[in-house]
């Protein structure tokens, strides 16, 4: 099996496998408070969007996570504060 890179066109067994990959690093976006601006033009976000794309009841569209993980983010600083 060939390691899969940013020009290579994935199938979805191997989106769907890296999915949690994508969501952490969306997480981790978040957490570092990038712009939603800047997370769109991002790798996991792209593989994300294109997960929903071809399955979008089995998978959020990118912008809702990012503002589910954003909303989670928030209430744990309130809580800690």
């Amino acid at each position: 099996m060939t390691t899969p890179t940013f020009t290579q066109t994935l199938s979805i067994g191997e989106l769907e496998a890296s999915y949690p990959l994508y969501c952490k690093a969306l997480r981790i976006l978040v957490r570092d408070g990038v712009s939603l601006a800047k997370a769109s033009r991002t790798v996991a976000w792209s593989r994300l969007s294109t997960l929903h794309h071809c399955m979008p009841r089995n998978y959020r569209h990118p912008e809702q996570l990012f503002f589910l993980l954003n909303r989670d983010v928030q209430s744990k600083t309130t809580a800690a504060a």
